[in-house]
């Protein structure tokens, strides 16, 4: 670690912290943005990531100095003042504390099937804080992995990261691409996974009738986007339709909170 004191948003040593807010530049460069001192210490603490280098206030090296004593010793921590640091990320940082990470290459399809019991599958999922809240509900009852459709928003974009609590950084990620999408799922299927898909329409059968029955010994959860939800395509494709059963005053759960409610009520359930 080499702390490095930085007193103007125009330092040259900043240049690589300008632009935040595009996260195609960012994905361009292979990094990704970690945010918040939480996630960043779990960052640092997890030996998958390389760290670019560290961006913080004085309040948030105090906080994680201890921490940043394990990074190698050619990662800079720039350290500045608070208006220093918002100036150069273009918003208010949360907690003081931002760090360049070099981006690790996503789990291929096949890899992460063996080791999961439950998966979740998400299908164009694009709001970030959605797509962070899937993450920390997939940590939070033990989904061994999430695989993304091809148009579903970047897990390590740093707003997602941050709404997972860090999450997106521990449970596996796989992507299908244009060209196996939604092909994937056959392949889901021969690994041993019934297809459970999440839907309001009929015929889903009420989740809580489904969990009642014996269980699968492993599951794939099928959540599509808020108001569409799942494609015509994904749900036809699926072994089971299942739904929540909620007020009639409520016309559907926002998607993360109905796949936490679906992952716990599946989880209750293992034999």
């Amino acid at each position: 670690m080499a702390i490095e004191r930085i007193e103007s948003a125009s330092d040259p040593r900043l240049i690589a912290y300008h632009g935040l807010r595009d996260a195609e530049l960012l994905r361009a460069r292979h990094l990704f943005a970690a945010e918040g001192r939480l996630v960043v210490r779990r960052v640092i603490e997890d030996s998958r990531y390389r760290v670019e280098s560290i961006l913080v206030n004085q309040a948030a090296l105090n906080d994680l100095e201890r921490t940043f004593a394990s990074l190698a010793g050619d990662v800079p921590v720039l350290v500045c003042a608070a208006d220093v640091l918002t100036s150069v990320a273009g918003y208010d940082v949360h907690r003081g504390c931002l760090a360049l990470v070099h981006r690790p290459p996503l789990t291929p399809v096949d890899d992460l099937l063996p080791a999961a019991e439950m998966l979740v599958v998400l299908e164009g999922v694009t709001n970030a804080d959605n797509v962070g809240s899937v993450f920390r509900n997939a940590a939070a009852f033990g989904a061994g992995g999430v695989l993304l459709s091809p148009t579903c928003c970047d897990p390590l974009y740093r707003k997602a990261i941050r709404t997972s609590m860090g999450a997106a950084l521990r449970v596996p990620i796989a992507r299908a691409d244009g060209s196996d999408w939604p092909d994937v799922l056959m392949r889901v299927r021969a690994a041993g996974f019934t297809l459970v898909a999440l839907t309001p329409r009929e015929p889903a059968e009420p989740l809580d009738a489904f969990s009642a029955r014996p269980r699968p010994p492993k599951i794939a959860l099928l959540v599509g986007t808020e108001g569409t939800g799942l494609t015509p395509a994904i749900e036809s494709a699926a072994d089971y339709r299942v739904r929540i059963p909620i007020s009639g005053d409520v016309d559907s759960l926002n998607v993360a909170s109905a796949t936490a409610v679906a992952l716990y009520e599946l989880r209750i359930r293992r034999p």
